[in-house]
């Protein structure tokens, strides 16, 4: 079995999707949190100056959606031919858009703006993506594609809690209810037990 490594901060948001893939393969890895205290010092080490990264055997990649695409195909939980690989991605494509459109309010600088960029959001943009997105679920029986476990679902469950996070939306579990499956179907997972009984609890 390969040396592996996963290095990324010590919380999910963009990286909890390759730890929970790696475990769902039975893969040993390194959990490498870097803290923010560090990461000026590991930067330099990484391809691209940014994580997470996935190390085998020394080389280094990087990317969450590689890693996570690459990952899903290892473990078998990719598609049966290009048409279904085409639909897993384009799901995960709009999952990411709407994490995207949440980081430009969540990280804008200016306190008043980002104030005035919540509110538009959460009336204009977020309810329509997310019922968009919950509604896709609905029709794949809990999942984000194909109406099965894919790599997806890891990607959308690894980031639920950033995603609350960023919307400032605790209950979005509760407004989706076919979100909130795909997330229970992940972490019920008989193969993740061990990592999440492991796994240091965070917020986001």
């Amino acid at each position: 079995m390969p040396k592996v490594v996963f290095s990324y901060f010590p919380v999910k948001a963009l990286g909890e999707s390759a730890r929970l893939l790696l475990s769902y393969g039975g893969q040993d890895f390194e959990d490498n949190r870097v803290t923010p205290e560090k990461w000026p010092e590991y930067k330099p080490s990484t391809p691209f100056g940014q994580m997470p990264v996935l190390e085998i055997d020394g080389k280094q990649y990087t990317q969450s959606l590689a890693i996570a695409r690459y990952l899903g195909r290892k473990y078998g939980l990719g598609g049966a031919d290009a048409e279904e690989d085409f639909e897993i991605d384009q799901n995960v494509d709009f999952v990411n858009d709407i994490r995207a459109k949440a980081a430009v309010v969540c990280y804008e600088a200016d306190e008043e703006l980002k104030k005035k960029k919540h509110e538009d959001f959460s009336k204009n943009v977020y309810p329509v993506l997310l019922a968009k997105l919950n509604q896709i679920a609905e029709k794949n029986n809990g999942h984000i594609a194909l109406g099965k476990l894919t790599w997806a679902d890891f990607v959308f469950a690894g980031m639920f809690d950033y995603l609350k996070h960023m919307t400032q939306d605790p209950e979005l579990g509760s407004k989706y209810p076919a979100l909130q499956k795909v997330v229970d179907k992940v972490y019920a997972l008989p193969q993740l037990q061990a990592y999440l009984a492991s796994a240091p609890e965070t917020t986001l």
